[in-house]
């Protein structure tokens, strides 16, 4: 008889402690900006000794390239965007309007944990090379998301007739930025239903076929 695997319960508090640690290293992060933050403050919002966040994190610039990940991903575990499965579910819709849809409604997700650090990811990595190089030069993560989901549009039969991938890519790359969600949402005090909407509408009559 096969024996019932027992749950790790010391994995499990490691993790709890971790998520615990880079929410509240979040929030400070938000409300202060990275330089501004110390580690004891993150360990006393997040109830744990300054000794554990330098344990599991061994120092605030990992720390902090843990937040970013895990505001992009939304949990801790090691799965790309590409690979998610609200990402592939989007890509399967048999319709162009139903994975714009569905696409736009997961992007929204993302960027309402990404939006307001982007501008904390550039100013520390303005002021700390070693932050910088954990965002290397070359091709734009997010680009390359959205040029894999323009692939998958120009397959639909009713993508816009002539449009290409690299347009496709651009527009969805443009109208879905964190910046550009910004302005809208925390500038202009939209709420993130009307974003959504919008940029589902917008996208919809730059890439799809007029339904009338």
């Amino acid at each position: 008889m096969d024996k019932v695997k027992r749950p790790d319960k010391r994995a499990e508090r490691s993790r709890r402690t971790r998520e615990k640690v880079v929410e509240a290293a979040r929030e400070l992060f938000v409300a202060q900006g990275y330089g501004a933050t110390s580690l004891q403050e993150v360990a006393d919002q997040a109830g744990v000794a300054v000794q554990t966040v330098y344990f599991v994190f061994r120092n605030k610039r990992t720390l902090f390239k843990d937040v970013v990940d895990t505001s992009i991903a939304g949990d801790t575990e090691p799965v790309a965007t590409m690979d998610r499965e609200w990402f592939r579910a989007a890509c399967a819709e048999p319709t162009a309007a139903g994975q714009l849809r569905a696409h736009v409604h997961g992007t929204r997700e993302i960027l309402g944990r990404v939006a307001p650090i982007m501008p904390l990811i550039a100013a520390a990595a303005a002021t700390d090379p070693e932050i910088a190089a954990q965002w290397p030069d070359g091709p734009d993560p997010r680009y390359i998301v959205q040029y894999a989901a323009a692939e998958a549009l120009a397959r639909k039969p009713d993508t816009r007739p002539g449009l290409s991938i690299e347009m496709a890519a651009d527009l969805l790359f443009g109208l879905l930025s964190p910046q550009l969600y910004l302005i809208f949402v925390r500038d202009r005090d939209w709420s993130p239903d009307t974003w959504e909407e919008w940029a589902r509408t917008a996208l919809t009559s730059q890439l799809c076929v007029d339904p009338g």
